[in-house]
């Protein structure tokens, strides 16, 4: 039975830009975490009252209230960790945010990449996430293994690649729902999904290029006309 790294492990967004939040979602999701998203200062509350989360990752600009002050609170109130994610680069915010009692601060624009490091390495800390083994691998297929921390994808024979993020995204999403049908959009995140975007045929073109002994025919992501893709393979993470 395969298990993702981040399985279980439960983030709650506090972010008022729609935009923004919905990458946040599709990169979490990408590898593993439940997450549910909130807009205000007021909506967290209520979701707070229903669930604690174990990450909360927070913008300090919202509509109704001041993003420290709820840190604050939220931090007298609840076990979590605290992530705040701002366009507010000043070093005077950062050390605040520190000081207050933040795990960690990363500014806007971010790197969803080392976003994700930055939440494992806050859950590895406080002993949740599923990360307190270390480094996560997956092993697929015949010897295959890939390192989602380094985007390292290695062959049975030692071959190494070192996959772009969006080709590394692509692979996770797969070996997170081995031996699953998963629609184009699902693999991408969006629901809105053009049906003429072939961005997402174009990365797994690629991948199949690296991982199919024949890309023309292959045995491991195979497309299901009609449906979508499915990653034919056993997968274990450890």
């Amino acid at each position: 039975m395969s298990r993702s790294p981040g399985e279980g492990t439960r983030i709650l967004i506090v972010e008022d830009d729609a935009e923004v939040a919905r990458l946040l979602q599709t990169v979490l999701r990408d590898f593993g975490f439940e997450t549910h998203g909130c807009r205000s200062a007021a909506e967290t509350r209520q979701q707070l009252a229903l669930q604690v989360p174990d990450l909360c990752i927070l913008d300090l600009g919202l509509p109704d209230g001041d993003g420290m002050e709820l840190m604050q609170e939220i931090q007298r109130r609840h076990d979590c960790g605290l992530l705040i994610l701002s366009g507010r680069a000043w070093i005077g915010d950062r050390v605040m945010g520190l000081e207050l009692g933040a795990d960690d601060y990363v500014t806007k624009p971010f790197e969803p990449r080392e976003l994700v490091a930055r939440v494992r390495s806050i859950l590895r800390r406080r002993g949740q996430g599923g990360d307190e083994r270390g480094p996560q691998l997956a092993r697929f297929g015949n010897g295959w293994t890939f390192q989602p921390d380094t985007n390292q994808l290695r062959s049975a024979s030692g071959q190494e690649w070192t996959l772009s993020s969006g080709e590394a995204r692509l692979l996770a999403t797969f070996l997170q729902r081995p031996n699953r049908i998963l629609a184009r959009e699902q693999i991408c995140g969006d629901p809105d999904l053009s049906p003429l975007d072939r961005s997402i045929d174009v990365r797994i073109s690629r991948l199949r290029r690296k991982i199919e002994t024949d890309p023309h025919n292959p045995k491991m992501i195979r497309t299901v006309y009609g449906a979508g893709y499915l990653f034919a393979s056993e997968v274990s993470w450890n």
